[in-house]
């Protein structure tokens, strides 16, 4: 039987992102997908015009009935949407030990638009960060979440991503898709071992939604068996694919 990867996340009316992207993505690696909403929103590919979070209890309850309906293999968390929704969350979520969670902060829109609010940002941060397996931040989410500048040197991104492991995750996966070198340099460090590089060649594309596929195919991947450093490769090389087809 193919494995399942339980997706916590919002919609994209425009299907560029969100649940969309997610349950794509986890079933071309060919694992199944479960579902919790936690917003709604509606957007084109260039701008988010409205954005409604669902009732906290709603929340708590498909995470409750999703784990009890299938046996989930790794969960992968998108978009909350507001300090009551990661409460939600944090209520029913199983213990990482048991099955991987991938964490991937949605803090605001490709455009711009916030997506969680400041009290959700905190409580990401001090309880989720601890719960998860791995976090996939860009580099604009860590330095929202560290407070500090966006990393412009290979050497500033990997020194946040060993800060972000104070935090207490077991991985965090610092994204460099938006810095500016002729590599697409990802940091991998683990809490326990060193940091790992993982390269690709810059492309001239932009897509949205890359970073809901990134976490994703991890998760499926993690969700299969495969272990933490190449399931970020083969992630990797997934989305650079998909880019390509963009060119």
């Amino acid at each position: 039987m193919p494995s399942r990867v339980l997706v916590i996340a919002g919609t994209d009316s425009s299907g560029g992102a969100g649940l969309v992207r997610d349950v794509q993505v986890v079933t071309d690696f060919g694992a199944r997908a479960s579902c919790v909403v936690t917003a709604v929103t509606a957007q084109t590919h260039g701008q988010v015009a409205a954005a409604c979070v669902l009732a906290p209890d709603l929340v708590r309850q498909q995470l409750n009935t999703a784990l009890q309906s299938n046996e989930i293999a790794a969960i992968k968390i998108g978009m909350l949407g507001s300090a009551a929704i990661v409460r939600a969350v944090l209520e029913e979520l199983p213990d990482r030990r048991r099955i991987p969670v991938v964490l991937d902060p949605v803090l605001s829109s490709s455009s711009g638009t916030a997506l969680l609010d400041s009290d959700g940002l905190t409580l990401l941060r001090d309880q989720l960060l601890p719960r998860c397996t791995l976090v996939t931040p860009n580099l604009g989410e860590a330095a929202t979440l560290l407070d500090v500048k966006v990393a412009s040197t290979e050497a500033d991104q990997s020194n946040q991503a060993e800060a972000l492991l104070e935090f207490g995750p077991d991985y965090v996966l610092l994204k460099g898709g938006h810095g500016s070198g002729i590599d697409a340099i990802d940091v991998l460090a683990p809490r326990i071992g060193t940091p790992s590089l993982l390269r690709s060649t810059r492309l001239n594309a932009t897509l949205r939604g890359t970073g809901c596929a990134l976490s994703s195919a991890i998760a499926a991947l993690l969700a299969a068996g495969v272990g933490m450093e190449a399931a970020c490769r083969q992630a990797k090389a997934y989305v650079y694919r998909e880019l390509s087809a963009t060119l």
